[in-house]
């Protein structure tokens, strides 16, 4: 039987523990991708050449500090597999806060803390306990920093399980044949988006949530947008994020960047920032692959979801 033109689709997935990695991976396993969890780079080719022979088509390999000797090996294997494969590289990252929340109500150890302790790392005594939860959350950051920015990174700290979802699956389900644009709306009460690599604050324009019936809408509704288009800041505002990201971002392109994440944000994330993410993912859309996201509608949206009647 001849074999498809159509490269295999590969997702190498890693991040700092209690990132959400495994609610990443049952997404991919979910959208038909054969996914193996905690593999050693060195293993990667010959799961390659396994899965071609078994005619999968879609793999979702999740990478992370269990590894920790190997880890160096990935920057090398991801320009490897580029050569073989359609490539997505995604990261996801969280604040120590939320990740010590989470230790905590999972009650699960993390995993350095039975592995390294402080002797490993100094010359000093060797320590009576291993390293507290921050300490090991602090020294996996550091062991993970080579890899957290050969794709895409994504902050997962207010991200509900059915969102991360939702985003995993969008980011992997474009072409890698060029750059990803992706625009990001967000509300700066509720923290910047840590996972973007442009921020631009747009909280000193005018207002919609001011006038009482456009409260309630969003950006994308007509009510906002027309109020928004009929503002001389936001015109200019907008055609200077456009020409900024115009010149740049070829550069970023040569430079085989594959996502490039632009977050914009206004104070409650509902009007300004979903309006001018909602225009400049229209504005390049000709150019790039692009995909908007929305932090704060996407997370009330799934709140809605899951609190709705059940069947």
């Amino acid at each position: 039987m001849m074999q498809s033109a159509v490269p295999m689709r590969v997702v190498l997935l890693s991040g700092v523990s209690g990132s959400g990695k495994s609610i990443a991976l049952n997404a991919l396993e979910d959208a038909g991708y054969y996914c193996v969890d905690n593999l050693p780079p060195q293993l990667v080719d010959a799961l390659l050449d396994v899965a071609a022979a078994a005619g999968h088509r879609r793999l979702g390999i999740a990478m992370d500090v269990r590894s920790a000797e190997s880890l160096d090996q990935l920057p090398e294997l991801a320009r490897r597999l580029r050569a073989r494969c359609e490539l997505h590289f995604v990261f996801l990252d969280s604040n120590t806060e939320t990740l010590v929340q989470r230790f905590s109500e999972t009650r699960r150890a993390h995993p350095l803390t039975a592995r390294l302790t402080p002797e490993e790392l100094s010359d000093g005594p060797l320590p009576v306990s291993p390293p507290a939860l921050v300490e090991a959350i602090e020294i996996e950051r550091g062991l993970l920093a080579p890899v957290a920015d050969l794709g895409l990174r994504i902050d997962t700290s207010g991200l509900r399980p059915a969102q991360l979802r939702s985003w995993v699956r969008q980011a992997v389900g474009v072409g890698a044949a060029r750059l990803t644009l992706m625009f990001e709306s967000f509300a700066f009460k509720r923290g910047v988006a840590r996972d973007a690599d442009f921020v631009f604050d747009v909280r000193m324009l005018p207002n919609p949530h001011y006038d009482p019936a456009l409260r309630g809408q969003t950006g994308r509704d007509a009510g906002v947008i027309a109020f928004l288009r009929a503002q001389p800041e936001v015109a200019r505002m907008l055609a200077e994020i456009a020409a900024f990201l115009d010149g740049w971002l070829p550069s970023l392109a040569e430079d085989q960047r594959s996502y490039v994440v632009v977050a914009i944000g206004c104070t409650g994330g509902q009007h300004r920032s979903v309006y001018l993410t909602e225009q400049l993912a229209r504005h390049f859309a000709g150019r790039y692959t692009v995909l908007a996201r929305h932090r704060e509608l996407d997370a009330a949206a799934t709140l809605g979801a899951a609190s709705g009647p059940s069947r």
